[in-house]
């Protein structure tokens, strides 16, 4: 089917200006996706000067407990291990998702959000024990730079499980459309991302503090 075109006369012989009235679409998926891209690299910033911050601050104790006194390295393995079987999960429902099938994405998902929320009941109970013993974040350089490192990837764990939550929803709703399919997609890329982080985290402040 051709165009439609119009035009606007002109003054003085010129050449008339056409315009095209049929309507095109915009998909933003692409636009989408760059988007999160940017927001990851932002968020990638934010966690290289926290590691950089730990890894000035890590060594400064204050006259305190180290983190070979203080850490329980079974109990972060056995937290890493929920976080890494999450993922695992995650990424289930992403092949489910390309059968289709909304019950199966809606149950990884919601499998994926219990391994989510296993891993911030186990951080909350290491970060409530460690205040109670007097090693909160105030009691030196060490202490500050773990409780915020630590602390903001666990509050992105949070936001994490509060998108996934309202995605079930959503998908519960509207179904497997192609809007749902790229927001699973972003937060698919958000919750490996976290993943990755974590196993920094794990790697440096925990496993080199230890053993080290």
């Amino acid at each position: 089917m051709s165009a439609e075109l119009t035009y606007e006369p002109t003054a003085g012989g010129e050449k008339p200006v056409f315009f095209d009235l049929d309507e095109h679409d915009h998909p933003e998926g692409g636009s989408t996706m760059l988007g999160f891209w940017m927001y990851l690299m932002s968020d990638c910033l934010i966690f290289a000067v926290l590691f950089a911050c730990y890894g000035v601050l890590g060594h400064g104790y204050g006259g305190g407990k180290g983190p070979k006194e203080l850490f329980e390295l079974p109990l972060v393995a056995f937290n890493t291990a929920m976080l890494l079987f999450s993922s695992l999960t995650y990424g289930i429902a992403m092949l489910t998702m390309e059968k289709g099938s909304v019950r199966q994405v809606q149950f990884w998902l919601v499998v994926t959000g219990l391994f989510g929320l296993t891993f911030l009941g186990v951080e909350m109970y290491e970060f409530s024990n460690l205040i109670a013993e007097g090693h909160g974040p105030s009691r030196s350089a060490f202490l500050s730079a773990f409780f915020t490192l630590v602390g903001t990837h666990g509050f992105h764990v949070t936001c994490g499980l509060i998108w996934l939550t309202t995605l079930v929803i959503q998908i519960g709703t509207h179904g497997l459309g192609q809007a749902n399919r790229r927001r699973l997609q972003c937060l698919s890329m958000f919750w490996h991302f976290l993943d990755v982080i974590w196993i920094g985290v794990f790697t440096i402040v925990y496993l080199m503090g230890v053993l080290g």
